[in-house]
């Protein structure tokens, strides 16, 4: 009879490393001497098939981790909202000051942001050296209360997804993902669910990276599309003919056939004005400049001595490079492309009829092709650009038909694509093959880092030795894998991808437009802490306790503003004529906090707009009559009707109301502004901003003056120029066809400089007066937190379940049936993302991952990666919701309304079968029992 299964000892560590096998990835027993000193670990396996709590439990594994979870979600959802209490830092306790005396940590009615405060925020550097009563009292605490006061509108007056509320969704997030991760529970047992699907595979992840640039097959947001050639079109003028480059695209949708269409250079930039236009404020990417360089390569052919067979109208001609192997991947690639100037005459001898000969083929403007083939395929990647009618209008109107020649030459450049991504896929593979022989060496690296004091001891390391070679042998493979990351991102960047022409001349452009010598030169000799100095003297005086400069000007930027909204506030009265409906927007916009409150939850409750909720409330003067009541409802029925139907049946009736919701968003900006006034007006902004100038600034300062910092911007120089240099023999020279000797060539540049960088550093640290070593030892306090928990012990969620039940506080059944459900939900949900990534990454096809990208992972680091990953949902879910355009600000209320309903129904449309999270009650009674226990662990 087999032995039953025996759970594993409160904190027993089961040790396993990631290996791959068949492309899945699994997990294999490591030896116990390279254990990392990290806070134990169950074996989640063995107790997840265990339905049934341990021993003296009362809850499983997986009940006290998603327990402990949506209490931690809670109190964090709850601390962050209180945020924007006037009170909040009152109840922080020390350093800040409270009416009722000194708040120790065991009463904070805020005790996680009292905790990350304390031991993350008020010991990094710089702000270490700041004074209790004159800093965080006297200037921080007073201004953030002040501001805290002027309550700037919210998502719900704008209408808008605000920045702050954006803003304080990810804090949230990104709070709650510490604190799950960092504080453990008593009982050992805590396991997450667990799917090992769910991991992405790195060589499929580089294999659909490379698909983004193969010439199709590569479907994005319902288009697959390629400009799959150029060819020669002569235009009449008004005496003679010009000839002019037509690019052509295959198009192909869902269920239908190739359709191929001519457009020129300046058609992709009328495309282009018309994106702007239709969708106004949509950030495009730009238009690449027009390049008119043509590419030689070279291909295989069969035929006779007849050279004259081969030539076509698609600038086929004998350029005559001397090539010694057919299947060079220089040849075809961005990075061997070779232009028809580089051509050498051809001294081959005559060959025999029907061999297998060369053809030197130039590819006319094949750089401007490959180029607006990016340029296509990354604005098609937005579904707003894809489905606009300037897009369809594009990629359907007026088809051509493609003669014999045309077809040669997309077959040339088909084949000259799919050989670029041969070369690519030979490149990543070489460099990753290079990076794996690093491995042993790295493992014994990332082990040194991620142990206590490892970063202290890196940067110890850095600042004793001179040079790379006096580094220790770890040390020094890591310079070496860093070189290979490095010569493989130049490499992505400026040669493999469709936009890396254009991106080489920008970036090309703007190195020899920088001045470097007249740059050296003014940093080694100005003192930018006394030139700093003296403009904020110069900006933030008081003479005679006036106003300063810097409020004159921020004022009279701040009052143009209200003025101009004042303007529009006049016309929208006039046009509306209604005094009580004006007033009592006015009235609404100007009332208190707790008064707005009330008529938005009657909105809510009655199911109406914001405005019609402002018109009939009570609570706001002036009173109106009934049939002013009556007019506005109407006016809210004819608005629906206008923004749910494009037809103008009642569209005069919804103007009304489209006015007076222009009329709200007015008079909301113009008193955002007004608040904003107020609060630089107050002395103590300006303190404030002096304050923080002397703390952050002046000290990098020092640092970087006393360690010459000057000298590395020619440094900087020569390694721009020595790589432009590379990679314009990459582009131009027929060098030879082993990839090997491409990712030598980068390595090789990054060696040449890889002293003078280290050289800095080095300087840096040296100089850095304790500095970075502080610096390094605030980030290790943190990862001491994530890996080991805090000082003052764990949640013991068993104990505070069970007494719960034993105080009758809840029932526990019904708080056990809630816990699962809450369980299920999160495991349906992983479900959900799971299939939504692999959507996703068949769409869009993500870049593919360096090579050595892998060597930390986010458990080195103590933070869970199942609980990492379900962060990053939630903020995808979460940067989902509606978001508005700057532009939008004067346009027709209608219309946003309508773009912002589309916005909803689209997230609706993506959040389709996500599963809902379950009501819970009974946990509702573990909140008072919970907030004790956790004030106690974060204590310390």
């Amino acid at each position: 009879m087999a032995a039953s299964p025996q759970l594993p000892k409160p904190g027993a560590v089961i040790d396993t490393v990631d290996t791959m096998s068949n492309g899945k990835r699994h997990q294999e027993p490591i030896s116990q001497t390279s254990i990392l000193p990290t806070r134990p670990r169950p074996n989640v396996d063995a107790v997840s098939k265990e339905s049934l709590p341990p021993p003296g439990h009362a809850l499983t594994g997986k009940q006290e981790h998603y327990l402990k979870r949506e209490l931690l979600s809670q109190q964090v959802d709850f601390e962050i909202t209180e945020l924007a209490s006037t009170t909040a830092l009152q109840r922080f306790g020390a350093p800040f000051r409270s009416d009722y005396g000194e708040v120790a940590p065991v009463d904070s009615d805020l005790p996680i942001l009292r905790f990350i405060f304390v031991h993350h925020v008020r010991n990094f550097p710089f702000l270490d050296q700041a004074r209790e009563k004159e800093f965080w009292q006297d200037k921080l605490q007073v201004f953030l209360e002040l501001f805290a006061q002027k309550h700037i509108s919210s998502s719900e007056d704008r209408l808008e997804e605000s920045k702050r509320r954006k803003l304080a969704i990810k804090a949230k997030k990104l709070v709650e993902l510490m604190m799950v991760s960092g504080i453990p529970t008593a009982s050992g047992y805590e396991e997450r669910i667990r799917f090992s699907e769910l991991e992405v595979v790195d060589r499929g992840a580089q294999d659909q990276g490379l698909l983004v640039n193969a010439p199709e097959g590569n479907a994005i947001n319902g288009w697959d599309v390629n400009v799959a050639g150029v060819r020669t079109t002569s235009v009449k003028r008004t005496v003679r003919y010009h000839q002019h480059a037509e690019f052509i695209l295959r198009v192909k949708r869902s269920g239908t056939s190739d359709l191929y269409i001519g457009r020129r250079y300046g058609e992709f930039a009328k495309l282009h004005k018309r994106l702007r236009t239709e969708l106004p404020g949509k950030v495009l990417v730009p238009l690449p400049r027009k390049n008119r360089s043509s590419t030689a390569s070279v291909f295989l052919g069969v035929g006779g001595d007849d050279d004259a067979s081969s030539v076509s109208s698609v600038s086929t001609q004998n350029t005559g490079f001397t090539h010694n192997d057919s299947g060079s991947l220089r040849s075809v690639v961005g990075m061997g492309h070779r232009r028809a100037a580089s051509a050498q005459p051809d001294r081959s001898s005559p060959r025999a009829s029907g061999e297998y000969r060369r053809e030197h083929v130039t590819l006319y403007r094949e750089d401007q092709r490959v180029s607006l083939r990016a340029f296509l395929r990354t604005c098609l990647q937005n579904p707003q650009v894809a489905g606009s009618k300037a897009m369809e209008d594009f990629l359907t109107s007026n088809p051509v038909k493609l003669n014999e020649e045309e077809r040669e030459d997309l077959d040339r450049r088909k084949a000259m694509d799919e050989k670029r991504i041969e070369e690519q896929k030979r490149f990543y593979e070489i460099a990753r093959q290079r990076a794996k022989e690093l491995d042993v060496y790295m493992e014994r690296f990332r082990r040194d880092i991620v142990e206590s004091n490892g970063l202290t001891r890196l940067f110890q390391e850095i600042r004793e030795k001179e040079r790379i070679a006096d580094l220790t042998a770890e040390y020094q493979k890591f310079a070496e894998w860093l070189r290979i990351e490095v010569a493989a991102t130049i490499y992505h960047l400026f040669l493999a991808e469709d936009n890396s022409p254009e991106l080489f001349a920008q970036a090309k452009r703007i190195h020899s437009m920088i001045p470097y010598g007249a740059l050296k030169q003014v940093i080694r000799f100005a003192n930018p802490a006394m030139v700093m100095r003296g403009v904020l003297d110069l900006f933030l005086a008081q003479p005679l306790g006036t106003r300063s400069l810097a409020q004159r000007v921020l004022g009279m930027a701040l009052n143009d503003g209200i003025r101009g909204f004042q303007k529009s506030i006049d016309s929208l009265v006039a046009k509306i004529d209604d005094r009580v409906f004006c007033e009592k927007i006015k009235s609404f916009v100007n009332a208190d906090e707790n008064t707005k409150n009330i008529v938005r939850s009657e909105a809510v409750v009655d199911g109406v707009d914001l405005i019609v909720a402002i018109l009939k409330t009570e609570h706001i003067a002036p009173e109106p009559s009934p049939e002013e009541v009556g007019k506005a409802f109407n006016a809210y029925v004819a608005w629906n009707h206008a923004v749910d139907n494009v037809d103008d049946e009642m569209k005069a009736g919804a103007q009304l109301f489209a006015y007076l919701k222009q009329l709200l968003k007015m008079y909301t900006r113009q008193r955002d502004k007004a608040m904003m006034l107020s609060v630089i007006e107050e002395s103590v902004t300006l303190q404030l901003f002096r304050d923080l100038f002397t703390i952050f600034y002046e000290p990098l300062v020092r640092v970087y003056k006393s360690a010459n910092v000057y000298n590395s911007v020619t440094d900087f120089a020569a390694f721009g120029d020595d790589m432009f240099r590379v990679l314009d023999l990459a582009q131009r020279q027929d060098v030879s066809a082993d990839p090997n000797q491409t990712v030598q060539s980068f390595i090789d540049l990054c060696a040449r400089h890889q002293d003078n960088f280290y050289k800095f550093v080095h300087e840096v640290h040296v100089h850095d007066n304790g500095l970075f070593s502080q610096l390094m030892g605030w980030l290790e306090g943190i990862l001491e937190f994530l890996r080991h928990g805090p000082k003052g012990g764990k949640l013991d969620m068993n104990a505070l379940f069970q007494g719960a039940v034993d105080m009758n506080q809840i029932d526990k059944a019904a708080a056990i049936a809630e816990i699962d459900h809450l369980v299920k939900w999160q495991e349906e949900r992983k479900k959900w993302h799971q299939d939504k990534t692999r959507q996703k990454m068949a769409a869009e096809t993500s870049s593919s991952s360096a090579p050595g990208s892998a060597t930390f992972r986010s458990s080195d680091f103590g933070i869970n990666e199942s609980d990492l990953a379900d962060m990053n949902d939630e903020v995808d879910d979460d940067s989902g919701s509606e978001s508005r355009d700057d532009s939008e600000e004067d346009a027709d209320p209608i219309s946003i309304e309508r773009k912002r309903r589309l916005r909803q129904q689209d997230h609706l449309r993506r959040s389709a079968g996500e599963p809902v999270k379950p009501e819970v009650s009974q946990l509702k009674g573990l909140r008072e029992g919970f907030l004790s226990m956790l004030r106690m662990v974060l204590a310390d």
